[in-house]
């Protein structure tokens, strides 16, 4: 094994232990909130008890918020893994980048361009969904690039069960 796969491998290992960190961080707020609103609802008094399920709810949308997150990521990286496999990534390493390291906004908006070039001709094809969705994220378009991914994410979701059935 290169150097390179396993510098890959130290990053990806740091960035799941740091997820899995601040899950647990959460879930131990969680269960302290949840302790606190059942500790307001056994007050018995009217304002305690609405209070207490109004802080019972902050756990409960908190617990949906991580899950939706994770379960996003995970499908998100298992594309990525499948581009990088087919050979299909976007390449940038020839665009122009500033001092940050971040590509230049006219050189993201060429990429956009070809890249969407290629998803009008193609738009029910989740490789090139999901590349449109990377060139609006270079191209500083971040809800459209949430809302392309979902759409490569479900079109990728149908052709496995279309192949699988």
């Amino acid at each position: 094994m290169n150097a390179e796969a396993n510098a890959s491998r130290g990053e990806i290992a740091r960035v799941v232990g740091l997820i899995a960190a601040l899950v647990l961080a959460l879930a131990f707020y969680f269960l302290l909130l949840g302790r606190i609103s059942f500790a307001l609802i056994d007050s018995g008094k009217p304002a305690g008890v609405a209070m207490g399920v109004g802080v019972l709810l902050l756990p409960i949308i908190g617990v949906w918020v991580v899950a939706a997150t994770v379960r996003a990521a995970l499908a998100h990286q298992h594309l990525a893994r499948r581009i990088h496999e087919e050979g299909l990534e976007l390449d940038t390493s020839t665009l122009a980048r500033r001092p940050s390291g971040r590509i230049e906004r006219a050189a993201a908006d060429e990429l956009f361009e070809q890249v969407k070039q290629e998803w009008e001709a193609d738009p029910d094809n989740w490789r090139v969904s999901y590349r449109l969705a990377r060139a609006y994220d270079y191209a500083g378009d971040r809800t459209r690039a949430r809302e392309t991914m979902r759409r490569a994410v479900a079109l990728e979701k149908l052709e496995r069960e279309q192949r699988e059935g």
